[in-house]
């Protein structure tokens, strides 16, 4: 069943009726991140309680009995300054801890409630167009944490991509940059509660171009391709960038990856797990 909330915040009320019961505590942050741009460990929510204490994120709305139309009061800010923007990241430990993604892939992938959350996103995530998609090209996503830089939330994605040459470069143009308001929580049964990166939000968006067979998409945290593992290339953390700026070169090796495999229809019948063995076998012919 549906839940509507009304949630009263900074003078303003939002009204949500995107989420259903079967969706948690964590799930409503996200939702109220896209409206707010409060970021979810930010936001305190008064009023929703099990057993007298705050319910936790991974507590499902329909455990909460809310009547239709609640009101609740949300507490946080937004990120709002320059300087809080430009600010070092703060340490991640996602990047130590995550997880080979096959064990969980059969759990989560094809879930009805994790697809439902999707067509949410597609609904619901406004993506701001930088320069437009162009039929027959393939699409390349790529992770901003760790992978280019370090980023929280689209103010931090727009300032640094711009201090870095990378929105604005004569090379090459971006077509659009997401945030994590893009990204869904799922439950796996190992791992509990976690947020994930779905292509599907991109294919919704964009499915006169990009679709499974044209799209890879490049990340240090395995466990963000768990809707779409067989589109992701795992690689390594950039981390410590002042110490390892001229000896990573993993890039320049995935650039050359990608330029052989643009020349397939489908990339679907890759292993991305062997893209160096497979740049290394066509390097050799």
């Amino acid at each position: 069943m549906a839940v509507s909330l009304i949630i009263k915040w900074g003078g303003q009320e939002f009204l949500i009726t995107t989420l259903s019961e079967e969706d948690t505590v964590l799930d409503l942050k996200q939702s109220l991140k896209g409206l707010t741009g409060v970021l979810p460990e930010r936001q305190k929510l008064l009023g929703l309680k099990v057993k007298g204490k705050p319910a936790e994120n991974d507590v499902k709305l329909g455990t909460l009995k809310l009547k239709p139309n609640t009101k609740i009061m949300m507490m946080g800010t937004r990120e709002e300054s320059l300087e809080d923007v430009l600010g070092p990241p703060p340490d991640n430990e996602d990047v130590v801890n995550d997880f080979d993604i096959e064990e969980e892939v059969v759990e989560v992938e094809n879930r009805e409630e994790n697809l439902l959350k999707i067509s949410r996103r597609v609904k619901e995530y406004k993506v701001e167009i930088l320069n437009p998609p162009r039929e027959g090209k393939k699409l390349l996503v790529l992770d901003v944490d760790y992978t280019l830089f370090a980023a929280t939330n689209m103010k931090w994605i727009e300032a640094k991509m711009k201090e870095l040459g990378v929105s604005n470069n004569a090379n090459y143009k971006i077509a659009f940059m997401l945030d994590s308001a893009a990204m869904i929580t799922v439950h796996t049964p190992r791992r509990g509660l976690i947020d994930v990166k779905p292509l599907g939000v991109i294919w919704g968006k964009f499915s006169e171009f990009y679709n499974k067979k044209n799209t890879i998409m490049f990340d240090d945290i395995g466990r963000n391709f768990l809707m779409n593992p067989q589109n992701g290339l795992k690689i390594k953390p950039f981390m410590k960038a002042h110490l390892n700026r001229d000896k990573d070169k993993e890039l320049l090796k995935l650039t050359q990856y990608l330029k052989e495999i643009a020349k397939l229809d489908d990339l679907l019948e890759l292993n991305h797990k062997h893209w160096e063995r497979y740049l290394t076998k066509k390097q050799g012919q």
